[in-house]
């Protein structure tokens, strides 16, 4: 669905970084822009992810994240809103509020389709899964600050990858490959491309390399040893392992759309954020 045309929406949602003063002043704003062309506007959080054809999204890349998680797999449309420095995923600057807006509601924006990984989590290799959940990120099994290293079982399929003695493991999806993967020298992926990044964090073995499989492997990652290690969700959720635990990763039915910003593309992000070409 990459590039094809975003619906015109009737109920739009409205999500802000709550910590800021100005997405919240900017979500009124919104709400008066839309209101007076008879949009209704929703702003509960959970009606948001009920019925709302639009989401317009006012912080950073972490507020997108929440945002798409209210969706709960809901493929309605995000047009991000940066209210600070550009964003990988919240493309458009709040300068560019009001015509990216005038833009969806002509019915002539675009929308970037984003792969998801579904995890589950397999309490001491037991079938039943005690965790069922969806990243547009990625997902980070890592050991905490003081605690030794991991051993991390790796299988794709079935069929072993290798048994990563390191800080953690990095799985990511390509939206996902400019962020934790990224500081752990995964490759930069184009955000529509099919495949996952499976990169380890500061592995013992310096020729265990960052992976890219195809997005249909079923990816499991196992701990083998009695370390303390947490279990990462996007950035945002969290919880302990414990040794025979297994985490389960695989490609998600669902879908994350992206309203693009018509003036950049990603490699025009790609310079912006990474700084490319300056000294």
């Amino acid at each position: 669905m990459d590039g094809h045309p975003c619906p015109v929406p009737k109920r739009v949602g409205i999500v802000h970084k709550v910590t800021s003063a100005a997405a919240a002043d900017t979500a009124l704003q919104v709400r008066q822009f839309l209101e007076a062309r008879r949009i209704e506007v929703i702003t509960d959080e959970a009606e948001v992810g009920r019925s709302a054809e639009l989401v317009v999204v006012l912080g950073g890349d972490g507020t997108l994240i929440h945002a798409q998680s209210l969706l709960a797999g809901r493929a309605a449309p995000i047009l991000g809103i940066n209210m600070g420095s550009l964003g990988f995923m919240t493309e458009v600057p709040q300068a560019d509020l009001t015509g990216a807006l005038e833009l969806v509601l002509a019915g002539q924006a675009k929308i970037s389709e984003r792969m998801k990984l579904r995890v589950h989590l397999h309490r001491g290799g037991r079938p039943e899964r005690a965790l069922d959940e969806e990243v547009l990120n990625d997902v980070v099994i890592a050991k905490s600050a003081l605690s030794r290293m991991a051993e991390l079982d790796a299988r794709c399929s079935g069929n072993h990858v290798t048994t990563y003695k390191a800080d953690g493991v990095i799985i990511a999806t390509p939206t996902g490959s400019t962020a934790y993967s990224l500081a752990a020298n995964g490759p930069i992926m184009y955000p529509t491309m099919r495949g996952v990044i499976i990169a380890p964090i500061c592995p013992h073995t310096l020729t265990q390399r960052p992976l890219v499989v195809p997005d249909d492997e079923n990816i499991e990652i196992t701990l083998e040893n009695d370390t303390e290690v947490y279990l990462t969700l996007d950035g945002q959720k969290g919880l302990p392992l414990e040794r025979g635990d297994r985490v389960q990763v695989k490609q998600s039915y669902n879908r994350v759309l992206l309203v693009r910003n018509p003036k950049i593309d990603f490699f025009g992000i790609l310079r912006a954020k990474l700084r490319w070409g300056e000294r």
